[in-house]
């Protein structure tokens, strides 16, 4: 699927078509991510990155990779003694 949106003149003089195209889907794919509409696998696949080189676009994005609080934590880990 193809999308294009038209923007003005003045934003496409300062990055070439190809660091625009790929600044937007990295935006989206983190958007995407961050909003759990999607894997993190997916939205690597997504923005064209390795997963790992996405998790660090994640970290430079403060976007949570591992989306758990403490107490949940806690709770996996005390249930680990039981295994």
């Amino acid at each position: 699927m193809q999308i294009a949106i038209e923007l003005p003149n003045d934003f496409v003089v300062l990055q070439s078509i190809k660091d625009i195209e790929h600044d937007m889907r990295l935006s989206y794919s983190l958007w995407l991510f961050k909003n759990a509409k999607i894997t993190l696998s997916k939205a690597a696949e997504l923005a064209a990155m390795d997963v790992y080189t996405f998790i660090s676009e994640c970290k430079k994005n403060e976007v949570p990779v591992i989306d758990i609080t403490r107490a949940e934590l806690l709770e996996e880990l005390a249930g680990m003694d039981e295994i």
